[in-house]
């Protein structure tokens, strides 16, 4: 038997003011994305915001179905329009903010599972990582230098071939 080792690295930033200007805008974007999500039945409203590197900045939010699942993600659908509209961008920068109407979340809220399986999907494609930046409505702000930080036995096209 062998035994291995993960291990992670995540920065984390006491505040939005903190950040650096770029990630802050970002991440402002992403917290103004999350307003408008339409999550009647949950209340938990999630924005995004993606910097590709043709300087655009696209931003989605979770939209919720009374038929579950069938619902999207922020993260997906920000990284699914980016892909639509943008397909030979790369995407640098994804900024995730999270909180529930009825509880105001003050903790970095990562993504879910199958958010990271598609951002680890978008990693694969464009050779780069995705530098993941998360908070709750406010408090501190964990930012992680690729997807791989999050999900470190991810699942890609290289084990298919």
């Amino acid at each position: 038997m062998k035994k291995i080792t993960l291990q992670t690295e995540i920065e984390v930033f006491e505040n939005l003011f903190e950040l650096p200007k770029k990630d802050a805008l970002l991440m402002q974007a992403a917290l103004k994305s999350m307003e408008s999500a339409y999550a009647p039945y949950s209340n938990f409203k999630v924005g995004a915001a993606l910097l590709l590197d043709n300087g655009e900045i696209v931003s989605g939010n979770n939209q919720e179905n009374a038929a579950y699942p069938s619902g999207l993600c922020a993260e997906r659908v920000a990284i699914f329009y980016a892909g639509a509209k943008y397909p030979n961008q790369k995407i640098l920068k994804m900024a995730i903010a999270a909180s529930s109407d009825s509880k105001p979340t003050h903790v970095p809220v990562p993504p879910c599972g199958a958010c990271r399986q598609s951002v680890l999907e978008y990693e694969t494609k464009q050779k780069q990582k995705i530098e993941i930046l998360f908070m709750g409505k406010e408090g501190s702000v964990a930012k992680a230098a690729g997807m791989i930080d999050l999900l470190p036995l991810g699942f890609d096209s290289t084990f298919l071939s």
